[in-house]
């Protein structure tokens, strides 16, 4: 069953609504509003805007204290999407797991089942949350910014990015990425490092035998204190879901649990 896309927060270039089928309460998505919309420091920048003030609004009106982000990059979930919810659309899309001491059902409850055995969140769930969600996310963004191009140098070399295998690894093409430098959470990114860990990802996706990408950034506290970006390499004619293998992984499953 699929609900209609319920917009809760619209900036200059993304917006963060309800996915067609909510998996649960906390679950937002952040979505590009133009898909023609190039990823550069004005687009990152307001991408992180989004972000984090969907984080602080699952915090103040569910309690959310830990957010798992999940996202494809040439990538869409097919047949089953285990682990992963479904594609809406080309768009590029993030989706927002705000977790929260008794919730009803976790992400990985839904997220274990094939994409069409899935049962979104009740609509007077949402009814009840929505309204709230909305006046927050205004609350936490603030007002617009506006932009401008000055002191914003093109030329100026990316921010490094670390990259190394996980102690055990979901499959062969199981990567983790982080900046160099030490950061605690998604809210603690640079526009500069957000670009950075892109190019990171497009040069991970263009491997050999690699037609795309599922990503997955747990919530800090499951990852000691440390951000971490989970690429798991993925192929139409891969033999096993990675997701499988990522689900009962003990460094990530705990933020889906």
């Amino acid at each position: 069953m699929q609900l209609s896309r319920r917009l809760l927060y619209g900036s200059e270039l993304w917006e963060v609504t309800r996915p067609r089928t909510p998996l649960t309460s906390g679950h937002l998505m952040i979505r590009l509003s133009d898909p023609a919309t190039a990823l550069d420091i004005r687009s990152a920048t307001d991408w992180l805007r989004c972000h984090n003030a969907a984080r602080r609004a699952l915090a103040d009106v569910l309690g959310a204290d830990t957010c798992t982000l999940l996202f494809a990059h040439r990538w869409h979930a097919l047949g089953a999407s285990i682990g992963e919810p479904a594609a809406e659309s080309s768009t590029p899309t993030f989706h927002l797991f705000g977790r929260w001491a008794g919730e009803p059902v976790t992400p990985a409850e839904q997220l274990a089942l094939p994409a069409q055995r899935r049962k979104p969140a009740p609509e007077r769930d949402l009814d009840k949350y929505d309204a709230g969600l909305r006046t927050a996310l205004l609350k936490a963004a603030g007002p617009p910014a506006g932009w401008t191009a000055a002191g914003q140098d093109a030329a100026v070399p990316l921010p490094a990015i670390r990259t190394w295998t996980p102690s055990a690894p979901a499959g062969s093409d199981h990567t983790v990425l982080a900046p160099e430098r030490t950061i605690g959470a998604v809210e603690d990114v640079a526009p500069g490092e957000l670009l950075a860990l892109a190019a990171a990802l497009e040069a991970l996706a263009l491997r050999q035998a690699v037609t795309g990408l599922s990503c997955i950034v747990p919530d800090a506290a499951v990852t000691g204190g440390r951000l971490e970006l989970h690429a798991l390499g993925r192929s139409a004619g891969e033999s096993v879901n990675p997701f499988n293998m990522l689900l009962r992984s003990p460094e990530v499953s705990p933020a889906l649990l």
